[in-house]
């Protein structure tokens, strides 16, 4: 694992002079411009996790919700232009290696000081978001304030509270905002994949490759995160000025395909009902259905950043969200959040944007395409790594699997120019994909015999076994 952060040339230790501006950082962190560390905000995150972006308190008002969703001021820490600024420009994201994470501001930032850890004021966005009794998006108002977290809660540990009816209400609320912001979703054409997760978890001295399909409260947690960064994006659009998180929409030759690919697999996409709203009707532990939601995940290509310029609304859309949206809910970990939440703030309050500000939005872009290049492929490379390290003693063993596509052309996987394509599989019993060679329809149950797994090149490959 080692070897794979010279390879990708990963961010390397902070110097000294980056430690101590951290330092510095801390001893001068300004007051708060308000107090509202009565309110009893709580964090839901991965077991062990440090860097706690986001807390949140819910409320009931009236017919309808008010949302606290507090979001941890990194730019109270990091001056435009100074030392850390330009560090954390160059770094782009925080990078996860199986056996440490690569962090975006030193930790005693990231870590620490910044991260809204319980038991301990903090400074904060603190977004009051409304929403009507069917969580449609109304009234948002923005504040810097100093809060103070109360609990600090795990995914699985709040799944448990919340189906045994242990919580405070807090986890009830969470569940009934975030399926009324999921039937919003359905409404305007967007849908979220639940897909199943690849994840690397330590074990003993080593680590495990485990395959996890997310909690029900997760997909709430997250349509929290959702609704802040489409309500920044309309503050943003409203003022003509900021940074957004684009996506096209399918090509409609895609979307014809795709169609036609339900019925092949006997879960047809129903005229009448949206994109979204099928979606929700699929088990993924039907092997067919599952190779729908991953046809669907690979509908949606082109996510981008633009700056706002002039351009139509509709060219500005996340067209899996089916609304403009703003990536805003994780300043520790993704530079682009931070400068998001400043122009937000100053706009909310009727103040310019700073020049230091207005010259760093259009540079965002290009800075976050270069570190999710390099994030995703070390992260890839890890799991591949790790997959192929987990089979390389098991060469010719046979493996019941699920085609997620098949090879192209002819039966040995050769495409028109005679160039092999092979298919993409899904073992059953291991959390493994890989590449196969032979003859198998996307969405079938196939025996496949490995006859690849090499830790060096990262790579593993199958052959079907022939039904006889």
């Amino acid at each position: 694992m080692l070897a794979l952060e010279s390879e990708f040339e990963v961010p390397g230790e902070f110097d000294e002079q980056t430690l101590q501006a951290a330092q510095q950082a801390v001893a001068d962190l300004p007051e708060p411009d308000a107090d509202d560390t009565d309110l009893p905000f709580f964090t839901i995150d991965p077991p062990g996790a440090t860097d706690l972006d986001q807390a949140m308190y819910l409320e009931r008002k009236g017919t309808g919700y008010l949302v606290h969703y507090a979001i941890a001021d990194v730019p109270a820490f990091v001056r435009l232009g100074g030392l850390l600024d330009m560090v954390s420009r160059e770094r782009g994201q925080t990078f996860y290696l199986p056996q440490r994470k690569i962090t975006l501001y030193p930790p005693l930032i990231s870590e620490d000081r910044g991260s809204l850890l319980p038991d301990v004021p903090r400074p904060a966005f603190h977004w009051r978001i409304a929403l009507d009794a069917d969580g449609a998006l109304g009234e948002v108002q923005l504040t810097r304030s100093q809060i103070r977290s109360r609990a600090q809660l795990d995914y699985e540990t709040a799944q448990r509270r919340l189906d045994s009816g242990e919580d405070n209400g807090q986890l009830q609320l969470l569940a009934e905002i975030g399926q009324a912001r999921l039937v919003q979703e359905r409404l305007r054409g967007g849908a979220s994949l639940n897909l199943p997760d690849q994840e690397i978890v330590p074990e003993g001295g080593g680590y495990k490759l485990v395959s996890r399909t997310p909690l029900p409260l997760e997909e709430f947690n997250a349509q929290i995160s959702l609704l802040t960064g489409i309500a920044a994006a309309r503050l943003m659009l409203k003022a003509g000025t900021g940074i957004l998180r684009t996506m096209p929409p399918p090509d409609p030759r895609d979307l014809k395909a795709f169609r036609q690919q339900t019925r092949l697999l006997g879960s047809p996409w129903p005229e009448d009902i949206s994109y979204g709203e099928y979606l929700h009707t699929l088990d993924v532990s039907d092997p067919r259905q599952l190779v729908i939601m991953h046809r669907a995940a690979s509908l949606f290509r082109g996510a981008d950043y633009q700056v706002i310029a002039g351009q139509p609304e509709s060219d500005l859309v996340q067209a899996a969200l089916a609304a403009p949206y703003a990536h805003t809910t994780a300043p520790l970990r993704r530079l682009v959040d931070r400068f998001v939440l400043l122009t937000c703030h100053l706009l909310s309050t009727g103040q310019p944007l700073p020049d230091e500000l207005d010259q760093a939005l259009p540079l965002l872009p290009e800075l976050m395409r270069t570190s999710s290049a390099a994030a995703n492929k070390v992260a890839r490379a890890a799991v591949d790594l790790l997959e192929a390290y987990t089979l390389q003693h098991r060469i010719g063993e046979q493996f019941q699997a699920i085609v997620l596509t098949a090879a192209q052309g002819a039966a040995n996987g050769e495409n028109g120019n005679g160039k092999p394509r092979p298919g993409q599989l899904q073992l059953v019993t291991e959390p493994v994909t890989g590449s196969f060679s032979g003859s198998a329809e996307a969405g079938t149950l196939v025996s496949v015999k490995l006859v690849e797994a090499d830790p060096r090149t990262r790579r593993i490959h199958f052959e079907t076994v022939p039904r006889g």
